[in-house]
């Protein structure tokens, strides 16, 4: 299992951001939007994306979108989708 996050924010924006949290993942960079705009994630001006999680399946396939994330309790919702999903724990 892997994951990451994605930003509509530069690379250095990022670094800082993730240096900030102690992050123990990677955030990518998109600050050409382009591949937020494929998934359908920018706002109607494109000047935000919208905070969307993407399940991605072992065939590279999108098997589940969470469009309703809430920071202060995510980890716990991506817990019980994986859960839900069949994803093995670590």
């Amino acid at each position: 299992m892997a994951y990451f996050a994605a930003s509509i924010d530069d690379a250095e924006t990022n670094k800082k951001f993730a240096e900030s949290l102690e992050l123990d993942f990677p955030i990518l960079s998109d600050p050409e939007k382009s591949v937020a705009r494929a998934y359908g994630v920018l706002t109607s001006d494109e000047k935000y994306a919208q905070r969307w999680t993407f399940y991605v399946g072992t065939d590279g396939g999108i098997i589940h979108v969470d469009k309703d994330v809430h920071a202060g309790h995510h980890g716990k919702d991506i817990a019980g989708k994986l859960e839900e999903l069949g994803v093995a724990r670590r």
